[in-house]
């Protein structure tokens, strides 16, 4: 069978990320204003100006709210009008002109976030992270094989790509101190992961099956995390300053749509899980990612690669065990999927795995060590489902660590 083609040729090149099979969301300004565009190779199409098919007021705000609002029909009729567009040479005369190229361009945040809520969903990160702080055998806490473990975080501090990100203060206690101090977190990490974008709003208690059809893509996303900050607050209550830093994601919007190709199975359960946790269908997806760090100066070091598929709970899973309560999402509210690892040492998605709590500092060049980030690194995340001559790229995903900002006044 032919993989599909884009007139645009640079759609068609071997490891592009943004091949016709993809078509992903963003918001892009090129010094004309703020505008809604979908990738299509080294190319952005603004999808304002051109023949879209669909009621032009759901383009009129640099925000892919409107269109997740318009429901699954608008989501399906826009990613047919453009692949037509896009692969149809009669067409080219039309869209041409509104093809903006990437490298002119700065990206912005795809969407206004709503709410945002993080999981705990990768069963090779919750046994690294229980055995480094419980021992082996209690790695896992007793409810972990049976219930999606979440927090709430703050919508207002996820940033897009690019976003500088600067070293938090906080509350931290050193290991033979009574009290704690005021300081810049000295273990301040990234956390791999996935985002769920929820499309649709929910007015109670949805199947796994509703709410992977709420979903209306997916972007990379970073938990940046002070694990100092967080040994200290997180009884009993859980994490709270030390994730309210800044939580990065990618600037395109994978859809759901995209993906369908590479769905896989969520692994064998250890335990069952109850009715309304169970899957009809496979919810995870083929995803390969990476982790690169760039110190200040210095040449890209990738620290980690590991796969979406490794996850214990999808995020259809997770999201249907939000709404469990009455709980009603609302549209644009983002998901992380948490720290996702893999079962090999260089397929753990956090520098507080990778070092094992810096007890054994990562290599990232010769004689240059990392336990956790220094001021200056980059962060860059990228991921890919790789299909048969084509790719559903998600572009990268990056951030760097600034220096924390002077003291805060006492005012005295």
């Amino acid at each position: 069978m032919t993989q599909l083609r884009s007139w645009v040729s640079s759609a068609n090149e071997t490891g592009c990320d943004f091949p016709i099979q993809n078509l992903p969301y963003g918001v892009f300004e090129d010094g004309r204003g703020p505008r809604m565009g979908v990738a299509i190779g080294a190319f952005i199409l603004d999808v304002g100006a051109i023949d879209h098919g669909l009621d032009p007021a759901l383009f009129a705000e640099p925000s892919w709210n409107r269109v997740m609002a318009a429901g699954a029909g608008s989501w399906a009729a826009l990613r047919a009008r453009l692949t037509e567009l896009l692969s149809e040479d009669c067409n080219r005369s039309a869209v041409e002109p509104f093809l903006v190229a990437q490298s002119d361009v700065r990206m912005l945040m795809p969407f206004t976030v709503t709410e945002f809520t993080d999981f705990y969903a990768s069963r090779h990160h919750a046994e690294n992270v229980g055995t480094m702080f419980r021992g082996a055998e209690n790695a896992l806490p007793p409810n972990w094989l049976s219930i999606p473990i979440g927090y709430s975080g703050r919508a207002s501090s996820v940033v897009v790509s690019g976003t500088p990100v600067t070293r938090p203060w906080g509350q931290v206690k050193s290991p033979n101190d009574e009290l704690p101090r005021f300081a810049p977190s000295t273990r301040f990490d990234l956390e791999l992961e996935l985002g769920a974008i929820v499309g649709q709003p929910s007015a109670g208690p949805v199947s796994v099956a509703d709410a992977d059809a709420m979903i209306f893509g997916y972007v990379l996303l970073n938990d940046w995390s002070a694990r100092d900050i967080q040994a200290w607050e997180y009884q009993p209550l859980g994490p709270f300053q030390a994730k309210a830093t800044a939580t990065s994601i990618s600037p395109w919007i994978v859809t759901r749509a995209a993906l369908e190709p590479f769905r896989v199975p969520t692994p064998q359960r250890t335990r069952p899980l109850l009715p309304y946790l169970e899957e009809k269908g496979p919810m995870l997806y083929d995803i390969a990612l990476e982790v690169g760090l760039t110190p200040d100066g210095g040449s890209e070091t990738i620290i980690s690669r590991t796969n979406y598929r490794e996850q214990y709970y999808s995020a259809a899973q997770q999201l249907a065990h939000h709404t469990s309560s009455g709980c009603p999402m609302r549209v644009a509210d983002l998901i992380g999927s948490g720290t996702i690892s893999g079962p090999t040492k260089d397929s753990r998605g956090s520098l507080l795995e990778l070092s094992w709590g810096g007890a054994e500092p990562l290599e990232i060049a010769p004689g240059q060590y990392r336990s956790f980030l220094e001021d200056g690194d980059t962060l860059t995340l990228r991921g890919a489902a790789i299909g048969d001559g084509y790719r559903i790229g998600f572009g990268a995903c990056s951030g760097t660590i600034l220096p924390a900002r002077p003291a805060v006044s006492t005012g005295r």
